[in-house]
């Protein structure tokens, strides 16, 4: 029965905020009786061809019958929703419910007519496209599976609105009248779009922030010094192109001018007769809402806000800080910060300096982020001091407490930036994995993307990063990012590394490395630093201390040429003799240019201990070099054109030269996996699965049961006088597969409310009540809960075997041994040979401990392996001992899938045992997972050559061992609901395996932000 419509609660999880496609901010709200004025407002200030669009015919105002229609909703037959920019609305759309006739209906009819109003000054920025993506979110939660519109036919606008929005869709025209319908369920060409619209309004708001016409720097300092005074000087020191304007309210009503800097001097912001792009507030935290007001109400795009006294000091400036963030999105504005150092841009035409850096950097290359300003500080005095002529800054982004714009926005912005060719990032926090690996793996197909993570082992955020922390260990998130085609390195002077070689030098085109040089020790540090680092290095070229330049300019040359190499490290020592850095420099970097000129240009990094001016001169430019060409001269290329020596990085080291030269060997092989990918990695499908099956199962699995409370249920992870689980090792409760004879002794699942508290009863399972090979099995329980409060169940044996069973991945049967007779009477049903083993939960998965017994051929030797296992480890009931057929001899495995909110689902895999979880050696890969990613996933751990005949042993069935984790992965895939699975130990035989132990744990499906519409975070 309904509710009078008027009574329904306010949705307020649809708000969102969104960039538009100008960069510009507006939020999305649904609409309330209180937006009668503003709605009134609103439509005084559209056209008449507007309005005539949207009435198909001359509609001046609006009656008061109609305020009320389109301002009262009960949210689920008829909504509204607004985009408001401050505060007051720029555009409309509604939905109503109709039946197969076109008249208005309610559930189960799942049809709604939609239609828009965009106020023409907004019209062009997108407004229409994402408020369709909002719509249709809140349309498909409330039961709506397909829209239609009744669009004019001069109304191109808003017919181009729904035909590119990527659904499927009908069209047709009657009566005058172009009609179009659309189903609501997201299309691959849906995502695509919103993607594509995504990251175009995304990149443009940092475009805004970082390419200003004109800033105002609120809070300078009537005095020389102060952190405004200081962000004025070096805006003007850096040359900044644009306008420049000083705002202090404490400066003297007379003062026009401030000098020595001679810019524009204003007590307010609102003083200022021209435009303000940008905006750099240093004010204290308490000035700052009056500063945002003003700023919003004079139209500036976009603030940086250097200002402290935010998340970073307490709950109070967390309130502070959100705060802020929605005053600034009120007004359509983006905030870098708070507690930020500032923004650079070196581009020519912008000359940005709007930080606490002393100096504007040099123009290169190199995309910075970092979330921290003194780390910010480390990476440019360090591009400062290798010689920064190897490769330059583009753009800078210090963040601060990143409570708006944050590295995924940057991203976006580097994606398609021409004056970026590599991205470096020092992350603390990642406030959207699963976007942000998106993002990185898009980016790092075109560009290198580099990170160092700090905070990794601390569990949190850091201090002034409201954010969500994922459930995932760091190893897995940096294992994520590799597979995205991150480069992840552990340190600054690692970051800067590998920069300088990404940015200056070409990718390799293999492992192969050629080492040459003046120093035998050297040249012996080096090949040893490739072994370490996987490369393959060939023997060393020792050109003795007495090497001239030339010399190094005719080996380096031979080495380039050589296709036996595919990179080229040179070692070299202070020599005697009257040649200078200089010639040195220019020699290698002649023979470098002679081979790109031949088109046989591979990366070069030079390894020098203690010569003064070397790397200086190796990254100056050409005309202040060269060598062997003429200094100063330039090698002609193919076609005789001159051809530009490139810049070769320097390292102090061996080792740092070689681990750049090892990450970038990775990203390069990433990169052609990725182009191999695209035309050979697939999806396999398997004609047994049985998907529909497997999801009425979990429906009814999750359905809350009105039965009567089964006796003794569980607390977590603590048996009630029965069966326990181990779900604190593994994270999946792992119950095992045995079919308990009596409910007493029976592992009951477990059923929490997702958010914590207390767990409900548990109830009889609706679905299969035993498996099929345990006849004599009772009915499996699982978890009952409120009807109103989410919750999650692991499965009981035979339910998760009949789960896995649609998916086609069989479990080995196990079944109970209470006792000796028992477990000779399980024997003789499974058939001898069996094995007997114990499922208490500090026993199994251990049989380092003695908890199993292998390969028992006759009840004389059962009877003794019982006898001994009871006597040394414990009680029947303690040990819970169950007799399993015996499977063929293999290597022991562990497959696993979670679901992490943030991160996404998860594949993993590794080898059973402690020596494996002790080295943490488990693989990771994202679902879902290709062929490709399986067999890369069983090849990625370090154990892996047992499995392909380590020491004279016998391969397994490494194919057989791939088709379980696509399996596994599908079902994940096509089931969010199954938040995790555990199999193990899966025994992989030469052929086939064997599955012995299974675990599935179900729940209601997280939220999925990236498959929902277009909205800005909120923390």
């Amino acid at each position: 029965m309904r509710l009078p419509s008027d009574t329904h609660a306010y949705p307020a999880h649809w708000e969102a905020d969104v960039v538009l496609r100008d960069g510009g901010t507006a939020r999305i709200r649904p609409i309330t009786p209180d937006d009668a004025q503003r709605l009134v407002s609103f439509y005084e200030r559209v056209s008449d061809e507007s309005k005539y669009y949207r009435f198909f015919a001359p509609y001046p105002r609006l009656s008061d019958r109609d305020v009320h229609r389109f301002t009262h909703h009960d949210y689920v037959d008829r909504v509204g929703l607004a985009a408001t920019v401050g505060g007051q609305f720029i555009a409309t759309v509604r939905y109503d419910r109709i039946d197969a006739q076109g008249m208005p209906s309610a559930a189960p009819a799942d049809e709604a007519e939609v239609a828009f109003l965009v106020q023409d000054a907004h019209q062009g920025r997108g407004v229409a496209s994402v408020l369709l993506e909002h719509i249709a979110a809140v349309a498909r939660e409330r039961g709506i599976r397909r829209f239609a519109a009744e669009v004019l036919p001069a109304n191109i606008k808003m017919i181009k609105v729904f035909t590119d929005a990527g659904y499927t869709q009908k069209r047709s025209f009657e009566d005058g009248v172009v009609r179009l319908e659309f189903d609501l369920e997201p299309t691959d060409r849906s995502l695509a779009v919103m993607r594509a619209r995504e990251q175009r309004a995304e990149a443009r708001s940092v475009q805004r922030l970082l390419a200003p016409g004109s800033i105002a720097v609120i809070g300078t300092g009537r005095a020389p010094g102060g952190v405004g005074r200081t962000v004025l000087r070096n805006l003007l020191d850096g040359g900044f192109t644009g306008r420049v304007y000083a705002v202090n309210s404490a400066f003297p009503e007379e003062q026009e001018r401030l000098d020595p800097e001679g810019v524009p001097a204003h007590r307010s912001i609102r003083e200022i007769g021209g435009p303000v792009d940008l905006a750099v507030v240093a004010v204290p935290a308490a000035q700052v809402p009056s500063v945002v007001a003003d700023c919003g109400d004079s139209g500036v795009q976009g603030l940086v806000v250097l200002s402290a006294g935010y998340a970073e000091s307490g709950l109070g400036g967390r309130d502070r800080q959100r705060e802020l963030v929605r005053q600034a999105r009120t007004y359509g504005m983006r905030i870098i910060g708070p507690n930020a150092f500032g923004v650079i841009n070196t581009a020519g035409g912008v000359r940005l300096n709007a930080s606490l850096s002393p100096r504007l950097p040099a123009p290169g290359r190199l995309g910075l982020f970092t979330q921290s300003g003194a780390i910010g500080i480390a990476l440019l005095s360090g591009l400062a001091l290798r010689g920064a002529g190897a490769a330059g800054v583009s753009t800078f982004v210090s963040a601060g407490n990143r409570a708006d714009v944050s590295g995924n926005d940057v991203l976006q912005y580097w994606y398609d930036d021409p004056q970026t060719d590599v991205a470096l990032m020092y992350l603390e926090s990642i406030g959207n994995p699963r976007k942000f690996s998106r993002l990185a793996k898009r980016t790092a197909a075109v560009k290198p993307v580099v990170v160092v993570k700090g905070a990794r082992h601390s569990g949190s955020a850091p201090t002034g990063h409201a954010v969500p922390t994922p459930g995932i260990p760091d190893t897995t998130v940096s294992a994520l990012l590799r597979q995205a085609g991150v480069i992840r390195v552990d340190t600054v002077t690692e970051l800067v590394d590998a920069g300088l070689l990404l940015a200056s030098q070409p990718l390799p085109g293999g492992p192969r490395i050629a080492i040459l040089g003046n120093s035998d020790s050297l040249g012996l540090l080096t090949y040893d630093a490739c072994l370490t680092d996987g490369l393959r290095p060939l023997p060393p070229r020792d050109l003795t201390t007495a090497a001239a330049p030339d010399d190094f300019r005719r080996a380096l040359a031979e080495a380039l040429a050589d296709d036996a190499c595919d990179a080229v490290v040179v070692t070299a020592i202070p020599w005697v003799g009257d040649s200078d850095a200089a010639d040195l420099a220019g020699a290698m970097r002649g023979a470098a240019a002679e081979a790109a000129a031949r088109g046989a240009a591979k990366p070069v990094a030079v390894v020098h201990l203690e010569i003064p001016g070397l790397a200086e001169a190796l990254t100056a430019p050409w005309d202040a070099v060269g060598a062997g060409a003429g200094r100063g001269e330039e090698v002609d290329g193919a076609d005789g054109a001159p051809f530009p020596a490139p810049r070769i990085p320097a390292y102090p080291a061996a080792e740092r030269a070689v681990r750049a030269l090892a990450e970038a060997a990775g990203y390069a092989r990433w990169r052609r996996q990725v182009e191999e990918a695209g035309k050979t990695a697939q999806l396999p499908e398997y004609e047994d699965i049985d998907e529909a099956g497997a999801a009425a199962d979990i429906a009814v699995l999750l359905a809350p049961s009105e039965g009567a409370p089964v006796e003794g249920a569980l607390a977590e992870g603590v048996p009630a006088g029965g069966a326990a689980t181990d779900g604190a090792t593994h994270g999946a409760l792992a119950v095992d597969t045995a079919a308990y004879a009596s409910p007493a002794h029976a592992p009951q699942p477990q059923c929490a409310p997702a958010g914590g508290g207390p767990r409900p009863d548990a109830a009889a399972s609706p679905v299969a009540a035993a498996d099929a090979s345990a006849p004599d099995a009772a009915a499996s329980p699982v978890a009952a809960a409120d009807a109103s409060a989410p919750y999650a169940v692991t499965l009981s044996a035979p339910d998760a075997q009949r789960l896995l069973a649609r998916y086609g991945v069989s479990v080995l049967p196990a079944l109970p041994a209470a006792d000796p007779d028992a477990a000779v009477r399980a024997a003789a049903r499974l058939g001898f040979p069996v094995a007997l083993k114990t499922t208490a939960p500090h026993l199994r998965h251990r049989a380092d401990l003695g908890g199993v017994r292998l390969d028992l051929g006759e009840e004389a030797e059962l009877r003794r392996a019982y006898a001994e296992l009871t006597g040394y480890l414990g009680a029947p009931e303690e040990l819970r001992l169950v007799v399993q057929r015996m499977a063929p001899r293999g290597v022991d495995t562990v497959v696993r899938a979670a679901i992490d909110p943030a991160a996404g689902a998860v594949l993993s895999f590794g080898l059973a045992g402690a020596p494996s979880e002790l080295l943490g050696d488990t693989a990771h890969r994202l679902v879902p997972a290709t062929d490709r990613d399986a067999a890369e996933l069983i090849r990625s751990i370090r154990t892996a050559p047992l499995l392909f005949g380590w020491r004279g042993s016998r391969p397994v069935d490494t194919a057989a061992l791939e088709e379980l984790l696509l399996r596994v992965s599908r079902m994940v895939d096509d089931h969010p609901e199954v938040v995790a699975v555990d199999l193990e130990p899966v025994v992989v035989a030469q052929r086939g395996l064997s599955v012995l132990g299974a675990a599935v744990r179900l729940a209601p499906p997280p939220p999925r932000t990236d498959l929902g519409p277009r909205h800005l975070p909120s923390y």
